[in-house]
């Protein structure tokens, strides 16, 4: 009978090049919106609202960027993160194409580095993990790069590569999961927010104000609407044996969160178009609040595009610290209160 379950990968499972097709497709509705909206409160009016995105150009309001990544990314937990120790980053990460209510989504990954850590009770394994929809096309692509624990200590490490990655994803190859817009039809009383593209300086530092607590009930929902697997989330029994004492809070969840967050301060930032790099600098877990604070890196305009600009911006979220004063570093350390470094383009209409 054992034969017949599924204990996940250890790292000595991980072959250099493989491509692994994960299960299962996931058709995504206006319930898992509204149960996202309900954990998250994300307020961008062009997927708050059908009627707000036809008049500018979409066929509907489209899925939350993060809920497009949290539902693929969910994918490819079985087969690669089920014995993770922690999600660590995130590169060369791009939406593809606008995905809408109903759309069936599926996912394939490429392991393209492997390194054994020197403790040798786990590794650190690469993967350019990539969601389709339901025609076959990509919708959506990134690396990420998780902790995964050996099944034995004394086993064989696979042959070490670390892949090399950019920087940023450069501002030509943004904007292909957001149709041309009409600007004019950009109603900035509805959405929220008075400031465009335009408004925005690099340098620029912006305090979102606001915190969000974490409950443990939520969290555990919200990775599980995801089909999310991973064992640190959800199996109280194990955790209280780890060095921890109990269960983490998804990554995914403190980026949901700081994006929610931010939209006091970038209201028309409507789309992710890309994620550059992303950090979880410490764990989060139940009964802390999160806030949040982005710097702008740099503004670019889109090659022949006048309807739209981008935004490189840096988000920190914290744990439990306002961010009036913009908490970062203590000298080469991160501020002990970090949890989240993420650097990525948004999108917001051009004047």
């Amino acid at each position: 009978m054992s034969a017949k379950t599924n204990s996940g990968r250890f790292f000595e499972d991980f072959r250099l090049g493989e491509t692994i097709r994960h299960a299962t497709p996931r058709t995504v509705t206006t319930g898992d919106v509204a149960l996202y909206n309900g954990l998250f409160a994300p307020r961008f009016a062009v997927q708050s609202s059908d009627e707000f995105a036809r008049r500018i150009g979409y066929a509907r309001a489209p899925l939350d960027d993060l809920l497009v990544f949290h539902v693929v990314f969910g994918k490819t937990v079985p087969d690669i993160s089920l014995n993770a120790v922690a999600n660590l980053g995130y590169a060369d990460f791009r939406f593809l194409k606008p995905v809408y209510p109903g759309a069936t989504l599926n996912a394939v990954s490429e392991v393209i580095g492997l390194k054994e850590n020197s403790n040798r009770k786990t590794g650190i394994v690469y993967v350019r993990s990539r969601g389709f929809d339901e025609t076959g096309e990509p919708v959506l692509d990134y690396v990420r790069w998780v902790m995964v624990r050996k099944r034995d200590e004394t086993a064989a490490a696979p042959a070490e590569q670390i892949p090399e990655l950019p920087k940023a994803v450069p501002a030509s190859a943004l904007g292909l999961a957001c149709p041309r817009i009409d600007r004019g039809a950009y109603d900035a009383a509805l959405s929220g927010s008075p400031h465009r593209f335009g408004d925005y300086a690099a340098g620029e530092k912006i305090d979102h104000v606001d915190g969000m607590a974490v409950e443990e009930a939520e969290h555990q929902i919200a990775t599980r609407l995801y089909q999310n697997t991973a064992r640190v989330h959800f199996n109280l029994f194990a955790q209280t044996k780890d060095r921890f004492g109990k269960r983490l809070v998804y990554g995914g969840h403190a980026i949901s969160l700081a994006r929610a967050l931010s939209f006091n301060g970038l209201g028309n930032a409507f789309h992710i178009a890309a994620i550059n790099g992303g950090r979880h600098v410490a764990p989060l877990f139940a009964g802390l609040t999160v806030f949040a604070w982005s710097e702008v890196l740099e503004t670019a305009a889109l090659p022949g595009r006048d309807d739209v600009g981008a935004l490189r911006l840096r988000t920190i979220a914290t744990k439990d610290r306002p961010c009036a004063d913009f908490p970062l570093k203590n000298g080469d350390d991160y501020d002990p209160a970090v949890i989240l470094d993420l650097d990525y383009w948004v999108l917001l209409p051009r004047s």
